[in-house]
């Protein structure tokens, strides 16, 4: 059951094998075409074993929607103005809803859109050797790449919901926080 429009809600977020990773708190602000909007505001503190982050600016963050599970291994995160980039999507297994916590695998990869515009693949030397050390099924492995190279391409061409949709959502965001 996914939480209702205004609900707080728990990311957690892990690597494979169960070993933790970031959790923070977030609000549902609501769902559209693309799938559910997370919103996080500026000081919101996030964490993952030996290491502590807190959020610069608003950011929001895209659940995908519904649809093949092969296009929805990722989480995206689309950050205000003055935030370390622009666009942040994590390459995971495809998260899901428990009760008002959101899980999902973090499988390495990173596509970014920084605040010059390029767009970039990160972590991919972390990706070739968590697959060996920590066993990553073929089937995940080649899933975590069709899904890197999907949202890469739809990051750089700036295809929805990479095309500025997520601003409406900060809007609402600050409306809320501010």
């Amino acid at each position: 059951m996914t939480p209702a429009g205004g609900d707080a809600v728990r990311v957690v977020m892990t690597k494979w094998g169960g070993r933790p990773h970031w959790e923070f708190d977030a609000t549902l602000l609501g769902s559209d075409e693309h799938g559910d909007w997370l919103g996080i505001v500026r000081g919101t503190v996030m964490r993952r074993p030996g290491a502590t982050y807190v959020a610069p600016t608003h950011q929001v963050g895209l659940v995908p929607g519904a649809g093949p599970e092969e296009a929805r291994g990722w989480l995206a995160t689309f950050h205000d103005v003055g935030g370390p980039v622009q666009v942040y999507v994590d390459i995971t297994t495809p998260p899901v809803w428990d009760g008002a916590a959101l899980q999902a695998v973090d499988l390495d990869l990173d596509v970014v859109r920084g605040n010059t515009g390029r767009v970039w693949v990160d972590d991919e030397d972390e990706f070739a050797e968590h697959r060996v050390r920590y066993g990553y099924p073929p089937d995940v492995v080649r899933a975590a790449a069709a899904s890197c190279d999907l949202v890469h391409a739809a990051v750089a061409d700036r295809r929805a919901p990479y095309d500025g949709v997520a601003a409406r959502w900060l809007d609402r965001l600050r409306e809320i926080a501010d």
